[in-house]
């Protein structure tokens, strides 16, 4: 996951591909209309710490919605929110105010790896296991997994 300081946030000049939608948003509206298409980012906003609405939001765009572009959190973006964003389909992230980058960064060393499958690996652990288990003694008797 890219982690962005407060700091460090520009304008860009592809505003153009990034479609930024509310945490209230029917994303089955905005999908039906047609507005994900082309568009490379879709910023996501946490008005409030307490406020995880737009974690859903992210799920649904990359699985039901298929979209596979940069998915940004924005707002009150805290590092304890971090590990979970990324599993749940987040690939960039602006961190609030007065946040360090670099203590955001350490999260990702302490959580390596997860049981349970998530936006990104949807197979849990035993399955991911077992697939490629199947796939190399496929690979080393011949034979089709």
């Amino acid at each position: 996951m890219k982690i962005i300081a407060a700091s460090a946030v520009t304008t860009s000049a592809d505003v153009e591909k990034t479609l930024v939608i509310a945490n209230d948003a029917e994303l089955a509206e905005i999908a039906a209309s047609g507005a994900l298409q082309g568009v490379e980012r879709v910023e996501l906003n946490f008005p409030k710490f307490t406020d995880g609405r737009a974690f859903s939001q992210a799920v649904l765009l990359r699985r039901r919605y298929g979209f596979a572009g940069d998915i940004r959190a924005t707002g009150d973006v805290l590092i304890d929110q971090l590990v979970q964003m990324a599993r749940s389909g987040f690939t960039s992230a602006v961190l609030a105010e007065g946040i360090d980058p670099a203590a955001a960064e350490r999260q990702f060393a302490r959580f390596s790896g997860f049981y349970q499958g998530d936006a990104l690996q949807p197979r849990p652990h035993f399955a991911r296991d077992a697939a490629a288990t199947a796939a190399t003694t496929a690979a080393i008797t011949g034979e089709a997994a």
